[in-house]
């Protein structure tokens, strides 16, 4: 698969949970484009691993991804724990909107 496969390129991404293995999946056209990994602790989501498949980079997949593992985390009254750099780097850049789901000292540990 190339960059040049408009038809998946341009598909719209889908991001479905995969219990199973622990993963949050976004695909296009049933095509994966990219995953995070977690844990699922007693109070917290444990991140541990973002990845977008080369043919989807640049693409806006991994940001997708954090925005949606975020909200699903809020969703579910759950703190996180950004072990995955690329998911403490989006809530770095997008404080405002995500500090609050990081415990203060777990903000000191990840740079947040």
């Amino acid at each position: 698969m190339s960059n040049n496969d408009s038809s998946i390129t341009n598909a719209p991404l889908v991001i479905q949970e995969k219990p199973e293995q622990h993963r949050f999946e976004a695909t296009k056209n049933g095509v994966l484009a990219g995953y995070v990994e977690y844990n699922v602790l007693s109070e917290a989501l444990m991140f541990t691993h973002t990845e977008v498949i080369e043919a989807f980079e640049g693409q806006g997949v991994g940001s997708a991804l954090a925005k949606h593992v975020l909200a699903e985390a809020r969703q579910r009254g759950k703190q996180v724990i950004p072990v995955c750099q690329f998911i403490a780097g989006y809530i770095r850049k997008h404080r405002e909107q995500y500090a609050d789901l990081v415990r203060p000292d777990v903000q000191r540990a990840f740079k947040i």
